[in-house]
Order: C-alpha cells, then sequence, then structure tokens
C-alpha cells in the first residue's frame, strides 16, 4: 500500500568547496604545487601572480579574528565575496610578460635524467653470451623474467613449468628448469642471484670465493648449521666444528660481508630519490621562536581581469543572443570556480599555519632547546582544543607535512606522542622513553645483550614505571631484535 508522510530530518552534507579544502589541506608542498599548476591550466579565470618563496604568514592574516573553523564541516561562502578583491592590480599578468631570451647556442641549465640498467636488463645481457638453443633460452629469459627484486627465484619449480606451458606453449620438466637455473642463472654477476631462499644465496657467494680457512669454514657453518647461525647459538657450531672463538669470529666477518639481497643493487638505482620540501621553517631569533610558511604554499592567485570584463560586458549588453548568454554562463561558472579555489587556498594556509604554531608554542622547550627529552607528550586532542579546528583537520595538516628546525627537516607527527607517568607523578613522552631505551641499548655488553625485563628493571630505576610487554612494543618499533640476535662474539 502506497502512503505520503512529511518527515523532518537533520543530514550534515559536505558541499563540492568543502571536500576540496580537506583535500588541499593533506596535501604535502610539491603535491599542492601540482594541484594549483593544473587548476590554473584548466581554469583560464584563475591566474598566478606569485613572486616570493617565502613569507611570513602572520603577516598575512589575523590567525583569530580572520580564521574561524568548528571543524571539517566549515562553508565556503565564495558567491557574496566581491570578485574586485581578486583582480590583479596589473593590467597584464605576469605570465604574459615572461620571455625567453636565450639563444640556441646557449648552455642547457637543467639537469639530464639519469638513465639506469634495470635489474632484469642486466641479467638478460649476460645470459644472452651463453651459446643456448632456442627453447632453451626462451625458458632462461622466462626463469630470469620471475626473479623478484632481490634477486630471488621464490616461485617452485614446477609451476614455472605449468606456466610455460600455459602462458607460452614451451613443455619441459623441472629438471630442465633446474639445470638452466644452476649451471647459467646462477653463474651471473651479481654473485647469488637465482637463488631459491637466503641459505642458498650465501652458498653461492661462498663458493665464489678464494679458498682459505676463513671462506671454508664460513661455508660449512652455512651448509651444515645454518638454522643454529641465525639463531646465533655459536657455542653448538663451536663444538659441532671443534674451533676455537677467534676462527669462529673469522668465519662469522665473511658472512657478515656477504650480501643476503644482491638484486636491490639495481632496483635501488632504478628508483627517483625523494625531495623532502618543508612546508615550514622555524628559526629562533633573539631567544624567540619564529614561524614561516614556505611560499609554495601561499601562491598569489588572481582572477583574470579579461574574465571579469566579459562579464561586466554582457551585462550591459541591452539585446543579449543566445549564443553570449552560453558564453556568459561559461565565464559565470569559471570565476566562479576560481573564487573558491582561491578561498580555498587561503583556508588552506591559515590552518596550516594555525596548527604549526600551536604545535611550536606547546612544544617551546623542544625547539629552543633540541633536546628530545624536552618533548612533552602531545596528542592531535590537545592541538585542537587550542585551535578549535577538528581532530581530523589536525591530523590532515600533520601527516604529510614537514618542519625544518635548527635540529633538522621532521615529519611533524613524530612531534606526537603519548604519555606515561613516572615516579614523581610527573607525565613524560614515550619518545623520551624510547631515547633513553635506545641509548641503553647501544651501550650494553654485546656479549650479554639485556632481556626485555633486564630492560624493564633498567627503566623502573630510572623512574619510569613500565612493563615488560610495553618494552617489547617499543623495541620492535625501533627495529631493534631480540637480545638473542643482538648477541655479539
Amino acid at each position: 500500500m502506497l502512503k505520503q508522510d512529511l518527515r523532518l530530518k537533520q543530514l550534515l552534507k559536505l558541499s563540492p568547496q568543502q571536500i576540496q579544502l580537506m583535500k588541499l589541506v593533506q596535501l604535502p608542498t610539491l603535491a599542492f604545487e601540482e594541484v594549483v599548476k593544473q587548476e590554473i591550466e584548466e581554469n583560464p579565470a584563475l591566474e598566478d601572480d606569485s613572486h616570493d618563496d617565502y613569507y611570513d604568514s602572520a603577516d598575512s592574516f589575523d590567525s583569530e579574528n580572520e580564521f574561524d573553523d568548528s571543524g571539517d564541516n566549515e562553508i565556503i561562502d565564495a558567491p557574496d565575496i566581491n570578485i574586485d578583491e581578486y583582480l590583479s592590480d596589473d593590467e597584464v599578468p605576469s605570465y604574459r610578460m615572461q620571455s625567453n631570451n636565450y639563444s640556441d647556442d646557449d648552455e642547457e641549465k637543467e639537469l639530464p635524467y639519469a638513465q639506469y640498467e634495470s635489474f632484469q636488463e642486466h641479467i638478460s645481457s649476460q645470459l644472452h653470451t651463453f651459446r643456448l638453443a632456442e627453447n632453451e633460452e626462451e625458458i632462461a629469459d622466462f626463469i630470469v623474467g620471475n626473479l623478484d627484486d632481490d634477486g630471488y627465484l621464490r616461485r617452485d619449480l614446477s609451476s614455472i613449468v605449468d606456466d610455460l606451458a600455459f602462458t607460452q606453449g614451451i613443455y619441459t620438466d623441472v629438471k630442465t628448469i633446474e639445470k638452466l637455473l644452476i649451471n647459467y642463472i646462477q653463474r651471473l654477476d651479481p654473485t647469488g642471484i637465482g637463488a631459491r631462499d637466503l641459505r642458498e644465496c650465501l652458498l653461492l657467494q661462498l663458493r665464489s670465493k678464494n679458498n682459505t680457512e676463513s671462506t671454508e669454514l664460513a661455508y660449512k657453518i652455512i651448509n651444515e648449521m645454518f638454522d643454529a647461525f641465525t639463531k646465533k647459538h655459536y657455542n653448538k657450531i663451536q663444538q659441532k666444528f671443534s674451533i676455537s672463538e677467534d676462527k669462529l669470529k673469522s668465519a662469522i666477518s665473511e658472512i657478515e660481508r656477504l650480501n643476503p639481497k644482491p638484486g636491490k643493487a639495481f632496483t635501488n638505482n632504478s628508483k627517483n630519490t625523494e625531495q623532502i620540501i618543508p612546508d615550514f621553517t622555524i628559526r629562533i631569533v633573539n631567544g624567540e621562536l619564529e614561524l614561516t610558511l614556505n611560499g609554495r604554499n601561499a601562491p598569489e592567485l588572481k582572477i583574470s581581469r579579461e574574465y571579469s570584463e566579459m562579464l561586466d560586458t554582457y551585462k550591459n549588453t541591452e539585446n543579449k543572443s543566445r549564443e553570449q548568454k552560453d558564453a556568459v554562463m561559461f565565464v559565470k561558472q569559471k570565476l566562479d570556480s576560481a573564487k573558491w579555489f582561491i578561498d580555498a587556498v587561503k583556508q588552506r594556509q591559515q590552518t596550516l599555519y594555525i596548527t604549526m604554531k600551536s604545535i611550536m608554542d606547546y612544544q617551546e622547550d623542544y625547539f629552543l632547546s633540541g633536546d628530545e627529552e624536552q618533548i612533552k607528550p602531545m596528542i592531535l586532542k590537545d592541538i585542537a582544543e587550542i585551535t578549535g579546528l577538528d581532530i581530523s583537520t589536525i591530523s590532515r595538516v600533520a601527516n604529510s607535512k614537514y618542519v625544518n628546525t635548527p635540529y633538522g627537516t621532521l615529519l611533524i607527527k613524530d612531534l606526537f606522542s603519548e604519555s606515561l607517568t613516572n615516579s614523581e607523578g610527573d607525565e613524560v613522552s614515550t619518545r623520551e622513553i624510547k631515547t633513553i631505551l635506545q641509548e641503553v641499548i647501544e651501550n650494553e655488553d654485546t656479549k650479554k645483550p639485556l632481556t626485555d625485563d633486564n630492560l624493564m628493571k633498567i627503566l623502573n630505576d630510572k623512574g619510569y614505571n613500565i612493563a615488560r610487554r610495553t618494552i617489547a612494543k617499543y623495541r620492535d618499533q625501533l627495529n631493534i631484535p631480540v637480545a638473542r640476535l643482538r648477541k655479539k662474539i
């Protein structure tokens, strides 16, 4: 049965402008710069009049009076903005004044692109120096294509046989695959590629070394007592081979010089180097902290005067044709889009500056001294309460932004940490505890490394009431192995 009724509901719906603002806030500098360039290219009503790389955000707006945010759902009221505020003062946009005054004979100033030989190309070029039958060469190329970035063949040989049959129409057997792998591929450079596990990789490298007493002993250790070696049961190894501690040290030294991931030498070269552009800079001036926002985060965007004049011309035209109406709808759409984007950029600047200013003031002792023990416990909620912003907004700002300080460039989210209470009742940052834990482990006796129970007692003696499982958690976060794997002879 159909019926009609009237219901009143309260819904929270994000406008496209709000979504655009949230996306801009979470972008790092380089990504934001690309978004601005793309917007300028796509919207002819938007122009960039930026000239300076850095500016002091405190001089650009009053954070207490001009900015008000109750969370991620703030509305950008673009239609009420006077378009004259967005117009450039110049009759001719700055980009039209630029010209290329360089001759074709001038030296090219741009850096050339580095071209690297990939791992697969390096292996294939060596493989093709062997005289193999056509069928064998195709199989060997297929095996090389199955090597992972570390240089290992981690796939089962029977699976490769099946793949060759189904995808290449080549029928072979496991013995042929193994023969090509051992006799050809594992003989290629770098030594150790084509291994099916770590043990085989180390054995291949030791086999290629000159026969000395240390290398022969190292080969026996890996070949016969690999599990004991990985677990650092050195006493068992000494008893097995009846050797002294000095000989064992020499053999272990040979093993430590081996490369467990021979393929990484090539995969690392082919990766692009990541460049970090700090979003903020903190300086100490006359004993006071000074915060500046990277100018790349604050482009001077303006509305195109030509587009504004086109809109004014239409308003003053008495007889408007259909084509003029269509054109003015396009112009108005681009102008509105440009105004929304400019507002979103300005609010992004304000959000970034206010958030970082609050973090800087909260961690003033650390930024003045550089001592990590001065870092106060700080969570997203603390900064959200100070700024009046939503916690999700603080998270977006801190997650991918960097700050340049007198002590290096830091990821902002690393300044956030939970708190623990020491024996004196004071709250201390978990980052401080991790620093002390790392120092204790670095100064331990490597022949008798400290267990988690020992580390717990040491920190308890220092006044930090911390459990053993928490020690284990912090140790894992610092990428420090358990005591047994830290043992050295």
